[in-house]
């Protein structure tokens, strides 16, 4: 059985920095791509970040691209999102998509069951 579990949510600061991972398991990790999303209440989920099987990093919104990092280690199952200079308009529920990383969602791909950011002081 494949789980993809997010982690790393919370409290944060303005202007903090948090570290969310993505841990997977049941697959061949480092056959997939890897993004995170991230959703506002009653919205759709907006793609931040991907990263390729080998890598490559894909930038998603232009309001993150230069304050979130997506970074993998395939030897621990992990994908990590490190955020820096947090916003209000950060806080989201972020969602780890594990099946692809260029924003697009197939029915092979797995979703994580998200972990809630809050960005307030």
């Amino acid at each position: 059985e494949v789980q993809v579990v997010a982690s790393g949510g919370g409290l944060v600061q303005p202007g903090g920095s948090r570290r969310l991972s993505c841990e997977a398991s049941g697959l061949t990790f480092s056959n997939y791509g890897v993004s995170w999303y991230r959703q506002y209440p009653e919205k759709g989920r907006d793609w931040s970040a991907g990263i390729t099987r080998c890598g490559a990093i894909r930038n998603g919104m232009s309001s993150v691209k230069d304050r979130f990092t997506i970074s993998r280690d395939n030897s621990k199952n992990l994908v990590y999102l490190q955020m820096e200079s947090m916003k209000s308009e950060d806080t989201a529920k972020y969602y780890c998509y594990v099946g692809a990383s260029d924003g697009y969602v197939t029915a092979t791909g797995y979703w994580g069951q998200g972990t809630q950011v809050t960005v307030s002081s």
